[in-house]
């Protein structure tokens, strides 16, 4: 078994296929830097993130496959499930050594499951961009704490830019322990020493605006008035909206 050692980096793994080709050995596992090698480890080799080799192998894939694809293996990246980046790697591979595109290519394994991983998080994504609920802090910055299933928050944040371009706001991804800030010119990526007063999915009081308090009651009542007890469908309403995403939002407290 021969297996690859990397920083878990996107362009760690663009790395790990340039030197794949150039040292025509190709790896059987990936496994981050410091993990334990397997019992039946034949032959190792640790991966040096450079951004050069990351750079050429983006380009020569975005010569080599649809724009869509590109996006696709981001998303597949983005996922973060189990195993996701051996997956690119075969899936990158078997694109380089063909000759013709394979990403219609339904009866691979790798194409289809790569079509599958990336569809979760476009749904995800679209969550995001559906449920996601401003508080007004004290400060006059609007923020929103999430906590999505991947890692989703950087194929979203691009709309809330251009929906709420007039604004500060801060949308901070609790369970990876990052966000986004944009002060009305430029956006940036930012972290708190000290989220864990966000769990609850709620600003303290202490930290909200004088008037949110009464824009979240005005909400909650408009929620309420629009409400028809009569038709409502309890399970459609988890399917439409997932109950994990309650917590964040305003009209459900």
């Amino acid at each position: 078994m021969t297996v690859f050692f990397y920083d878990k980096t996107f362009e760690g793994l663009l790395t790990a296929i340039f030197d794949a080709y150039n040292r025509k050995v190709f790896p059987d596992k990936l496994l981050a830097e410091g993990d334990v090698a397997p019992l039946f480890m034949e032959d190792c080799y640790t991966v040096v993130t450079q951004e050069d080799k990351a750079t050429r192998v983006w380009t020569s894939l975005e010569k080599r496959m649809s724009k869509g694809a590109c996006n696709m293996l981001t998303h597949v990246w983005l996922s973060e499930e189990e195993g996701s980046d051996e997956l690119l790697f075969r899936y990158i591979r078997k694109q380089t050594d063909s000759k013709i595109s394979i990403e219609t290519n339904f009866g691979d394994e790798d194409v289809l499951r790569m079509h599958q991983v990336a569809k979760r998080v476009s749904h995800e994504c679209l969550y995001l961009k559906q449920f996601v609920r401003f508080q007004k802090a004290a400060d006059d910055i609007f923020f929103a704490p999430v906590s999505p299933k991947c890692n989703a928050l950087p194929l979203a944040i691009e709309h809330f830019k251009d929906r709420f371009a007039d604004q500060k706001w801060v949308i901070y991804d609790i369970k990876r322990k990052y966000g986004y800030y944009y002060d009305l010119h430029t956006m940036v990526e930012m972290t708190l020493d000290n989220d864990k007063h966000l769990l609850s999915g709620k600003l303290d009081e202490n930290l909200m605006a004088e008037d949110e308090k009464m824009f979240q009651e005005l909400w909650k009542g408009y929620f309420k008035s629009m409400t028809i007890k009569e038709r409502i469908n309890l399970k459609l309403h988890r399917q439409h909206m997932p109950k994990r995403f309650w917590k964040y939002l305003t009209e459900k407290q």
